[in-house]
């Protein structure tokens, strides 16, 4: 297949992406296969040739915003990137007016929202698809990155375990869902107060009992583990605690902790990271660290996001 030529139609075209959920296991490693297939081929079909793609940012954005920027142009779209500040949003108008306008001008919506609320309220009412980009509560394109980071790194995803240790955050919640989805083990190490929302763990938990596991000893989590993952303590918009600092203080990666997971184990962190708080600098900057190939294939797993969701979908 040439760069001009368009695509097959994909089974999820059409689709948004708004949680973890709207993936099943399958639709995920049909996403990962067409990212691989990406990376590996110096052109790149034209899926969104002639389109135009909304790149809506209510928060700051290094990764996310370049991945997709890049992502549409290679693709052969037109990116329509909008901050915060530049939506009548910010001055009030509803998301629902704003999809509804956006949706005769564009071929899809990519939305970085502050609350998830917001961006199931865009997608709600929305007649194109609509792309997580970003939640309080979730952020799915950057998992799929990850997995296949996962799957570059030890050629299987199906009995990978990774070990969540850190803030109980948005991508402990997509990790929850997404990670047993394709057969991985997630065991998640949170202090006491800052663990993941109860319902988004109750049914992670429900969904997939033996591939879940919450473990508040961090190198008790980590033992068995193939893979080490965590985030920054304070998510956006969140302000710095004192209090918050010395409950995680303890749930920093640093080599003794790698050290009590599976010999070779890798870390992983979805960046930006501040070394000393969330992980040691001896360890994200090592060897074992995966963090800039993660940061690598979010350009990849993004374009076959658009791809599979936007791309040719009308």
């Amino acid at each position: 297949m040439n760069a001009t030529t368009s695509p097959h139609p994909s089974r999820l075209a059409g689709r948004s992406l708004v949680t973890p959920t709207d993936l099943s296991g399958d639709e995920i490693g049909e996403i990962l296969r067409l990212a691989r297939t990406f990376k590996r081929s110096p052109s790149v079909p034209q899926y969104l040739k002639g389109v135009a793609v909304g790149l809506l940012f209510e928060q700051p954005s290094t990764r996310t915003r370049v991945s997709f920027d890049v992502g549409v142009a290679q693709l052969g779209g037109h990116p329509v990137v909008l901050s915060g500040s530049e939506l009548q949003l910010s001055r009030g108008e509803s998301p629902e007016d704003t999809a509804r306008v956006l949706s005769r001008y564009l071929g899809g919506i990519v939305a970085r929202t502050v609350r998830q609320e917001t961006l199931e309220r865009l997608a709600g009412a929305a007649g194109v698809p609509v792309i997580n980009a970003l939640t309080d509560r979730f952020h799915p394109c950057q998992v799929l990155a990850d997995l296949m980071t996962v799957e570059e790194a030890f050629g299987r995803l199906e009995g990978i375990t990774l070990a969540y240790v850190g803030d109980g955050n948005n991508m402990t919640h997509t990790w929850l869902e997404m990670g047993p989805a394709v057969g991985m083990r997630v065991v998640v190490s949170t202090p006491p107060g800052y663990g993941p929302d109860p319902e988004v763990a109750a049914a992670a938990r429900a969904a997939h009992p033996d591939r879940v596991d919450f473990v508040e000893d961090p190198r008790a989590a980590v033992r068995g583990a193939h893979v080490v993952y965590t985030d920054t303590f304070f998510s956006m918009a969140q302000a710095p605690d004192p209090d918050k600092a010395r409950a995680l203080a303890p749930y920093r990666v640093t080599r003794e902790l790698m050290a009590h997971a599976e010999p070779g184990a890798r870390f992983m962190h979805c960046l930006p990271a501040h070394r000393g708080e969330e992980v040691d600098a001896d360890v994200i900057d090592s060897a074992a660290s995966l963090v800039f190939e993660e940061a690598e294939n979010r350009l990849h797993a993004q374009k076959a996001v658009l791809a599979a969701l936007v791309g040719n979908w009308r």
